[in-house]
């Protein structure tokens, strides 16, 4: 009887083993934001002005400003650019990051009524802006690129140029976030600096804009502040959004805040860039955004906005 009961176990046994569900294989890892390497504009303003004062034997001047073109830069994207253009240095950016093995990060910057203003004001009107950004997601869908949307379009929206925008810019940017997100790309939201808001009024603005959908947000771009005082105010940020990931803009903040954020004097070349993905925190990387040797406008002898501003660029290297 023992050894019958003993079968009758074993069967059992058996037959809620076959009759059990297949366990679900374990979830794999997602995809690093950052994989690879960090792309090398060889199409940059920086890596044009050094080859041509190479050419015509300034052999100091260019070694000067290749410092800044051997570096990894973000790729902007404005309505400077036709949209036959658009797509054009799209492509070749494209090309280019597949050589090098390397991800791709775009900033765009064409939201309508742009710096309110100010000395970079342009940008689209609403129906065209939706319009560029699906052009955009079109041509960049399975390049898994990182997208930094719209330097200060949001901690801009604090200040009393820009009253009444809020209305209109909130809902662009959230749709932008969902076309992007749609071609998998990585997108990070205007996250200030630790200079301008307080983290939870900043971190108010990203909800309102839709931080839930995006990858998380950056902070310091354009400006100078160290990158310890960015990485602790991100970090405050963070915990009020849900703790989304952040990139910082340690372009040009060597010598931290000096006064002004117009070409400011005294201010120099921050680190080199780097993936800190991985690493046990929320900052996925620190980034040269703002392009080194471009100016911030008509200011402290610059040019322009974005016009590339040969003694700026020189004070910067030789200052860090």
């Amino acid at each position: 009887m023992r050894k019958l009961i003993a079968v009758l176990v074993c069967v059992t046994a058996a037959s809620a083993a076959l009759l059990a569900p297949t366990p679900a294989p374990a979830r794999a890892d997602p995809l690093p934001v950052f994989s690879g390497r960090l792309y090398v504009d060889p199409y940059s303003d920086a890596r044009k002005v050094a080859d041509q004062l190479a050419a015509g034997g300034d052999t100091a001047g260019s070694a000067i400003v290749r410092t800044i073109a051997e570096q990894p830069t973000a790729v902007w994207l404005g309505d400077w650019y036709s949209p036959a253009l658009l797509l054009s240095v799209i492509q070749r950016h494209i090309r280019a990051a597949a050589a090098q093995d390397a991800t791709l990060v775009f900033v765009t910057y064409a939201i309508p009524n742009r710096d309110c203003g100010g000395f970079s004001a342009g940008g689209f009107t609403p129906d065209q802006y939706l319009a560029w950004n699906r052009t955009i997601a079109d041509a960049l869908a399975g390049t898994r690129a990182v997208i930094l949307i719209e330097p200060d379009s949001l901690a801009m929206l604090s200040s009393a140029k820009c009253a009444g925008e809020a209305s209109i810019r909130l809902p662009l940017i959230k749709s932008a976030v969902e076309i992007l997100n749609a071609a998998e790309l990585t997108t990070y939201l205007d996250g200030g600096n630790a200079r301008w808001l307080t983290p939870a009024v900043q971190a108010s603005w990203l909800t309102a804009a839709g931080i839930d959908e995006a990858h998380g947000f950056y902070t310091n771009v354009a400006n100078f502040d160290a990158t310890q005082s960015e990485r602790d105010y991100a970090g405050k940020v963070s915990s009020r959004v849900g703790w989304k990931h952040f990139v910082i803009d340690v372009s040009r903040n060597g010598n931290g805040w000096t006064g002004t954020w117009c070409n400011p004097p005294g201010a120099a070349l921050g680190q080199n860039p780097q993936i800190t993905e991985g690493v046990t925190t929320k900052l996925d990387a620190l980034l040269w955004v703002k392009h080194p040797g471009a100016s911030d406008g008509e200011c402290n002898g610059g040019p322009a906005a974005g016009s590339w501003f040969q003694d700026g660029a020189e004070a910067l290297v030789l200052a860090r």
